[in-house]
């Protein structure tokens, strides 16, 4: 055992949860995981990363696996709607020379790969639970499961998500996720010839983009201003997703709408923030991941930032003298991080509401892929 923690509790099976009960495996530390979903399943169609996910696969031990069932690629061409080309983004290779600067993948498949390197690190997996209570018990935490056990802990980890029920427990005057003004619409598509990497064309009000997700699949995303949190039936999604397109008269779009039928794939998400002031400890529970700081997909980093807390957090744990000692340092590692990415998604989507500056657009994300790029 490395550092003040021999075991600990990781609530939540999500992509930030399972990163964590991999890195403490790494330091020889007890590792508990509960998953609320007795099928351990992740929702949604394609998911976009950036090179500083791509350089924390590495550091996880599952970049190879991502390179086999998704795609990695250079560079994100940003388009008008009538195919136009105004820029295209720079994607820095942080994950190594050899490894593109982006890409993407199927939700469904990522959290497979993280899931089967979860249990080969040696975590003891529960699902279909989650805590009934939290109480400090001498220098460690008890917790109760629904199933009726109990257990000790020198740490807990909670990784629940947005709408957190460790963070309603220990914190709760936290406050609560805020909806954007804009909803996020995805559909799984048959990979279309030419695509090769990330694509968007930003129109008013609208915009949309492609992404491939393997060598046969890629997902459609359209980001709408929605000033009212609704959502509508799922028989309404296609001919939805059908009329935000239809503005779009570049070829690939039109093309891309051709390709949508009623056995498509399609989600909508209505965009929520949320950013939790320090601390994110309190005796002896830790928050990471959307638990903490739930952000918009305008940077592309949600899971990034999730996956690289509990990188951080088992490093600092693993250097620590005590506990209390290792969460302020890795709150002090991350909070900078975290709040740049919440607040300038934030910020990208008020642009794009109001029709905005363009250019305090373009600095944003100049600014931010920089940021990003730095090591964390």
């Amino acid at each position: 055992m490395n550092g003040p923690v021999s075991k600990a509790l990781v609530i939540g099976g999500g992509f930030s949860g399972m990163s964590a009960a991999i890195e403490l495996r790494k330091r020889n530390i007890d590792v508990d995981l509960v998953e609320i979903d007795p099928d351990w399943r992740s929702y949604g169609a394609g998911i976009s990363l950036g090179g500083a996910t791509l350089r924390a696969f590495r550091t996880l031990g599952i970049l190879d696996d991502f390179l086999k069932q998704g795609n990695a690629a250079d560079g994100v061409h940003v388009r008008l709607p009538n195919g136009m080309q105004l820029a295209t983004l720079p994607t820095p290779r942080l994950a190594g020379a050899d490894v593109p600067g982006g890409g993407a993948i199927m939700r469904p498949a990522l959290a497979r790969i993280l899931a089967t390197a979860t249990r080969a690190a040696g975590a003891n997996v529960t699902l279909g639970e989650t805590f009934k209570s939290i109480s400090p018990a001498g220098d460690g935490v008890r917790v109760e499961l629904t199933n009726g056990t109990t257990g000790n802990y020198d740490l807990v980890v909670g990784a629940d998500g947005l709408f957190s029920k460790v963070r309603q427990t220990v914190f709760p005057d936290a406050p609560q996720p805020a909806y954007t003004g804009q909803g996020v619409w995805r559909a799984v598509i048959d990979r279309p010839p030419g695509v090769e990497t990330a694509m968007m064309w930003v129109g008013p009000k609208v915009k949309v983009g492609i992404n491939p997700v393997s060598r046969t699949q890629a997902y459609l995303f359209i980001t709408e201003d929605r000033p009212v949190r609704h959502r509508m039936a799922e028989s309404e999604y296609l001919s939805a997703f059908r009329k935000l397109l239809e503005p779009f008269t570049a070829h690939e779009v039109v093309e891309f709408g051709k390709r949508l039928g009623e056995k498509s794939q399609i989600v909508y998400r209505p965009l929520e923030g949320m950013l939790l002031p320090r601390p994110w400890h309190r005796n002896g529970v830790v928050l990471i991941g959307d638990a903490v700081h739930a952000t918009t997909p305008h940077l592309a980093s949600g899971a990034c930032i999730g996956i690289e807390d509990a990188i951080v957090l088992a490093e600092e744990l693993g250097r620590a003298s005590d506990i209390e000692s290792g969460l302020n340092a890795f709150e002090a590692r991350r909070w900078e991080r975290c709040r740049m990415v919440v607040e300038n998604s934030l910020r990208l989507g008020e642009i794009e509401i109001t029709d905005g500056d363009k250019q305090e657009h373009a600095a944003i994300m100049r600014e931010s892929i920089i940021a990003l790029a730095a090591p964390i």
